[in-house]
């Protein structure tokens, strides 16, 4: 961890005419001084104007924890508040005697509770509240090698979840039980939490973020398994992979899972520098509705993926942002027939300099497993 994260956050407020950016507990604080602080009523805050130095303001009880962190070796002043003080007068006196004069365009982060928020701007009264997304997405939407190498940790790991699914999903069981042994072996395969696992059976494959239910798993039942978790790393996995189970394909539904094959593959094909987000969910859903599936494809194509599971880039249509080398994301068509079955291919990729790295690598056909 390096000081660089928060100087080239100064920078770009600076380009952006934004007086002073302010982050709160959350990934973008993580991710700009790798402080995993502990979200509350206090007020944690890392404030970085245009000019002068940054600084951390933090509660007294909770300051011994910044040195411990990576943050304590950046050499960023920590301004600590105790019990009867306000935080937020304290923040803004700090901000206006680096600038000189009280900050008119003040920047919080998109996950900042309202209340830090609120007391923030009535802090400083003149000042305009907006978003700090033009700057911290700007910065942690293109990866750096190393950030990559995480992701691709995460990817591997999560893959190896997959690979064991026929243990676990079978005729008889229910979706609950099923996800429970899903999640344990998640933590089992390096990660340290679980974000989610989905597990949608039969019909309840048909919706998207279904996650679980008692439903029993049936005989010949497609099931959509859309799992992931984050690494000690804070960096996170997601893919989903759908299963056949204890059955044969019903009349025309291999070739109509084929048709999301086809999408997926050729959306990952379509990566590369200089293609926009909305060119990639173009290439995802002209596949799907030529083959008149297109209203079924109710979600967009991908999300960025880094210290969240979903981030900037956003893969949909109306999103004309280009790619650059170092955008990781997820690549992820799905039909769905309600009441029927459903089914999502998803894989997360890296935009490289000359195309795409894929960092799951497990089958992606319909796998059937043994009832």
């Amino acid at each position: 961890m390096s000081i660089d994260r928060v100087h080239a956050a100064r920078a770009l407020a600076d380009e952006l005419d934004i007086d002073v950016v302010v982050v709160t507990p959350g990934s973008d604080l993580r991710y700009l001084c790798g402080y995993d602080a502990h979200a509350m009523e206090r007020l944690t805050a890392l404030a970085v104007p245009r000019r002068g130095e940054p600084l951390l303001v933090v509660p007294r009880l909770e300051a011994p924890m910044i040195e411990a962190s990576p943050a304590g070796s950046l050499g960023l002043e920590v301004l600590p508040w105790d019990e009867t003080d306000d935080s937020f007068a304290r923040l803004a006196e700090a901000v206006t005697a680096r600038l000189g004069s009280a900050p008119v365009r003040v920047a919080v982060g998109s996950r900042t509770w309202a209340e830090h928020a609120l007391g923030i701007q009535r802090a400083l009264p003149g000042s305009a509240l907006e978003l700090a997304s033009p700057v911290i997405d700007r910065l942690r939407m293109v990866k750096t090698p190393a950030e990559v190498e995480e992701l691709a940790i995460a990817g591997a790991a999560i893959d190896r979840v997959h690979a064991r699914m026929g243990q676990w999903l079978r005729v008889g069981r229910t979706e609950a039980e099923v996800g429970a042994d899903v999640a344990a072996a998640i933590l089992a395969e390096g990660h340290v939490g679980v974000d989610f696992t989905i597990v949608g059976s039969g019909p309840n494959g048909a919706s998207p973020h279904h996650e679980v239910s008692d439903r029993v798993v049936e005989a010949g039942d497609m099931v959509v398994v859309d799992i992931g978790g984050e690494t000690a790393t804070g960096y996170r996995s997601d893919c989903t992979r759908t299963y056949l189970v204890g059955g044969h394909a019903a009349r025309g539904l291999t070739e109509w899972f084929a048709v999301l094959q086809r999408a997926q593959a050729a959306a990952v094909a379509a990566v590369r520098p200089g293609v926009t987000c909305a060119q990639i969910d173009a290439v995802a859903r002209d596949v799907i509705s030529k083959a008149g599936f297109g209203e079924h494809f109710i979600h967009r194509t991908g999300h960025g993926i880094g210290l969240d599971t979903h981030e900037a880039p956003y893969v949909v249509a109306g999103n004309d942002l280009p790619l650059e080398p170092g955008m990781a994301f997820s690549v992820e068509p799905g039909i769905y027939l309600p009441g029927r079955y459903g089914a999502r291919i998803e894989d997360i990729v890296v935009c490289t300099d000359d195309g795409v790295r894929n960092l799951n690598n497990g089958p992606r056909e319909l796998v059937e497993l043994p009832g």
